[in-house]
């Protein structure tokens, strides 16, 4: 029997319930970067390759996963799908913890990022469940900032479970918090209304498959050569798999997600404007532990805590939009969002061993300001541009672009700077068969008699460039997005729901 939801606004239970989920799934995705030095140095010895996949393994089959999971949700059960998600989720930290090698280490990420799938867009549909427009409103950006906010308290979590223990402490601190949720959430949540209708895995798969080897001919390029067959095959594929999966989605009496929905202007800047702030804001993620652990010699704890500034600048970001929605409309907010995001970006860029920690952070916190300021406004655009019998696949839709746009930052970050690393390592240390990251540049450089202080200011030299070139890059694609979304973008009050004629969804009850 589905529980009447208090329609005064978000639920208190609930959404703490709601928020512990976010905060474990989301979080796992940053806390793993402050594991980057430690695993790296360790008897693992992964490579550059190998270390992105560490971290983009989870997300994107987190993201991929997610449009299915919010269908299946809306089908068979949001609850009980949410409480499958974090058991599988929990099943894949284990997997984690006991990792003999690194590719035991990626198998578990990714069958975590199956259980996260199946819990993320189950925890907004849940939360704005039954409310109307002014608390759904609310209830959209406290998920919202959580979201963001998960990415830092991830830091912070991660670092002291690193400090004191090990990369393999984090995933063992895991499991017992996510079971805490998983009863939590049985005890607390509420029993969605179901909607029959057939759960058709094709779609999912041909999706995961083609992002799968987008991402594995981004991440190969700069060891293989961009022009290998190995990265041409990878990206073929990935254009084959998804044209494969746009078509079949377009002929379906039952689609997942019907590709005709980015026709809507309010779920094109939605989908897109998340996708890029969280590129930047994860592509950041991917480079903060590394940058204050390698260039400025702070412990993974002290780097997780040096990133609190932006839980404070998330947290102010929604506020600064909802001033900012009043003052210049809602796309002339979201484009101000995105243009501080890339302002922060480029302001880290100038980063390097001598600069103080002070401009560092001003950088980061920018970065999060005009993600948090941006992404509550595309969030509720997206959620009131979609009928509400397709709120599973609403909230799975915008889960996905801003997964998608973490794996995609990662993996574009990672590559950037590893290639960069490796053309600028000292001449010691060049060359084919050479360390492709810090960590195995260092210890190489055990074996080196004399220059060793030298050598070693060098390769973080090194690593910097790869930082300077990876975050300009980022923040020039965030300000060119912002242009785009400025014109698809109708300002609040302008009939977002129907402004497209002929625009269709489609979703099976």
């Amino acid at each position: 029997m589905r529980r009447t939801p208090d329609r005064s606004g978000p639920r208190g239970p609930v959404t703490v319930a709601m928020c512990l989920c976010v905060t474990l799934v989301v979080g796992m995705v940053s806390a793993v970067n402050l594991a980057i030095p430690d695993l790296s140095a360790g008897p693992l010895h992964p490579s550059a390759q190998a270390v992105v996949w560490v971290v983009d393994g989870y997300v994107v089959v987190f993201a991929c996963l997610l449009v299915p999971a919010g269908a299946l949700a809306d089908r068979r059960g949001r609850k009980g799908t949410l409480l499958g998600g974090m058991g599988v989720f929990v099943a894949g930290s284990a997997v984690c913890a006991a990792a003999p090698h690194v590719g035991v280490l990626i198998a578990g990420r990714m069958i975590s990022g199956v259980g996260a799938a199946a819990v993320l867009p189950n925890t907004l549909a849940l939360l704005v469940d039954g409310l109307p427009d002014g608390p759904r409103r609310r209830a959209v950006a406290v998920w919202a900032a959580m979201t963001g906010l998960a990415a830092v308290l991830g830091n912070v979590g991660g670092g002291a479970a690193i400090q004191y223990g090990s990369w393999r402490a984090l995933f063992v601190c895991v499991v017992p918090v996510a079971l805490a949720a998983l009863v939590l959430v049985a005890v607390v949540a509420p029993v969605a209304e179901r909607h029959p209708g057939p759960v058709v895995p094709l779609a999912a798969a041909l999706f995961t498959g083609g992002f799968l080897a987008l991402l594995n001919g981004i991440v190969s390029g700069p060891g293989e050569g961009w022009l290998s067959p190995p990265v041409l095959g990878s990206l073929g594929a990935a254009g084959l798999l998804l044209a494969a999966w746009a078509r079949r989605e377009l002929r379906s009496a039952h689609p997942l997600l019907d590709p005709r929905v980015f026709a809507r202007p309010a779920v094109r800047a939605g989908a897109v404007g998340m996708a890029v702030l969280f590129l930047g804001m994860f592509g950041l993620f991917y480079l903060n532990g590394q940058y204050l652990q390698y260039a400025k010699g702070y412990g993974p704890f002290g780097a997780g805590v040096r990133l609190l500034p932006m839980a404070a600048a998330l947290l102010a970001g929604p506020r600064c939009g909802l001033a900012l929605e009043r003052w210049c409309g809602r796309r002339g907010a979201v484009a101000a969002g995105m243009l501080v995001l890339a302002g922060g970006l480029a302001t880290v860029s100038a980063a390097d061993a001598g600069t103080p920690y002070a401009l560092y952070a001003v950088g980061a916190g920018l970065t999060a300001l005009g993600c948090g300021t941006a992404t509550p406004l595309l969030s509720h655009a997206m959620m009131s541009a979609l009928p509400p019998e397709a709120a599973g696949v609403g909230s799975g839709l915008q889960s996905l672009t801003r997964e998608l746009g973490s794996a995609l930052g990662i993996a574009v970050t990672g590559t950037l700077t590893a290639a960069v690393f490796t053309a600028r390592l000292p001449a010691p240390l060049a060359g084919p068969g050479g360390p492709t990251t810090v960590a195995a540049a260092q210890a190489a450089l055990g074996g080196l008699p004399g220059r060793g202080g030298e050598l070693r200011t060098a390769v973080i030299g090194a690593f910097t460039s790869g930082l300077h070139v990876a975050t300009l890059s980022l923040a020039a694609g965030v300000a060119v997005a912002a242009g785009a979304i400025y014109r698809w973008m109708p300002d609040a009050g302008r009939g977002a729901r129907g402004s497209t004629e002929g625009a269709r969804v489609t979703h099976t009850k």
